[in-house]
């Protein structure tokens, strides 16, 4: 029975993964970052859009307008995350699943 063992394998695994984590946080902080930024953006020009309201109608549309846009914005932003998460994952499990071969 053979025990050598390369534990060299197994630690430049985890230090590869330890770098894609500390890129990954830093790509989640930016992703945060520009998130941040387009819901300020959103919610300024809809408060520059609501000055200018006049009837309960244009309220109302305003409204439902104004609702289904950030609802489209967080979507895309969630999936902008989500890309991000299923990415880094991928990349996380391929050198461990190497490993187990």
């Amino acid at each position: 029975m053979n025990t050598n063992f390369d534990f060299q394998k197994p630690i430049e695994a985890v230090q590869a993964l330890m770098a894609m984590q500390a890129e990954v946080i830093g790509k989640t902080i930016e992703l945060q970052k520009k998130s941040g930024e387009q819901l300020m953006a959103f919610f300024k020009a809809e408060a520059e859009k609501a000055k200018n309201l006049k009837t309960p109608e244009e309220v109302v549309k305003f409204n439902v307008d104004a609702n289904t846009a950030l609802f489209n914005l967080m979507k895309a932003q969630g999936e902008a995350f989500t890309a991000l998460a299923t990415g880094a994952s991928n990349s996380a499990m391929a050198p461990f699943q190497k490993l187990m071969k």
